[in-house]
């Protein structure tokens, strides 16, 4: 059940939608439909997948909410002064925490669903798969260095400007310096997605073949998703940590190069994020 993890880790992300509330309390119903374009479900399904979204955003809720806010709130403290690489790496970390926690409450309804799958569905999957391959051909693999280098940088230019404001001259060629030395590979990211496809259809199938206990198969979902988020070793790996060490970097040379007034900016924003998860929180 890593797409409901996905999907529900959204909610940690939605800075940059001045809707937030109203995007949190929908995720039931938007990821339902979602997960339904992978897998779909069928009549006895529905209903068990709607409860268990909605009873895993309850418990976010009440349990990630404040742990979110308190993020926010640490974020908020550090936004007017410098940041260290190492400072923001530590922010990551906690994030990465957070997704942990969602993915391991996740697993008991994650296991009962993949159980439940059958090779129809599990056909529906393959082809979802090879249609997102083909769009990620399209938008990344089809362009030449310097589209995919401008593509990039127009992604992390409308991300920094949501959160400080309207980016100088000199900030503008900070990030299309950072772009053009980034170690990012398209074609590795592509092959390691294609390979945790083809992984996913077999562990699926091999439930559908074997019937193993819950047990057994909630800690094969557990070794997969736990192999995403740690990658073994090998190019894979190196690259996720290469690319960690490098966002790092880069978002402290950026945030160290804003002026007063854009941080102050930040600190708003920040502002804005945490009112909205006390709310949420207050709501339930």
């Amino acid at each position: 059940m890593a797409r409901i993890i996905g999907v529900l880790c959204l909610a940690a992300a939605l800075g940059a939608c001045s809707a937030i509330k109203l995007a949190y309390n929908n995720l039931p119903t938007v990821s339902y439909w979602w997960l339904d374009g992978y897998l779909d479900f069928d009549s006895e399904q529905r209903p068990k997948v709607r409860d268990e979204l909605a009873q895993l955003l309850a418990w976010h809720r009440q349990n990630e909410l404040p742990r979110l806010s308190a993020m926010l709130q640490d974020a908020q403290a550090l936004a007017p002064a410098e940041v260290t690489p190492e400072q923001v790496c530590a922010m990551a970390d906690r994030i990465r925490e957070r997704l942990l926690a969602v993915s391991e409450r996740a697993e008991p309804a994650g296991t009962e669903l993949a159980l439940s799958l059958t090779d129809a569905q599990l056909q529906q999957l393959e082809r979802k798969y090879a249609k997102n391959n083909a769009t990620y051909r399209k938008d990344w693999l089809d362009r030449t260095l310097a589209q995919v280098q401008e593509k990039r940088y127009d992604q992390f230019l409308d991300r920094a400007e949501d959160f400080y404001g309207r980016l100088g001259t000199e900030q503008r060629d900070l990030l299309k310096q950072q772009v053009a030395q980034s170690v990012f590979d398209p074609r590795l990211a592509d092959a390691e997605r294609r390979k945790r496809q083809q992984e996913a259809l077999v562990l699926l199938r091999g439930f559908v073949a074997g019937k193993p206990s819950p047990a057994e198969a909630r800690a094969a979902l557990h070794g997969y998703i736990q192999r995403i988020a740690e990658p073994p070793p090998g190019p894979w790996h190196d690259q996720q940590q290469a690319l960690l060490q490098e966002g790092c970097r880069n978002t402290a040379a950026l945030h160290n190069n804003t002026t007063a007034s854009q941080r102050a900016q930040a600190v708003r924003r920040l502002q804005a994020y945490q009112d909205d998860l006390r709310q949420l929180v207050a709501a339930r």
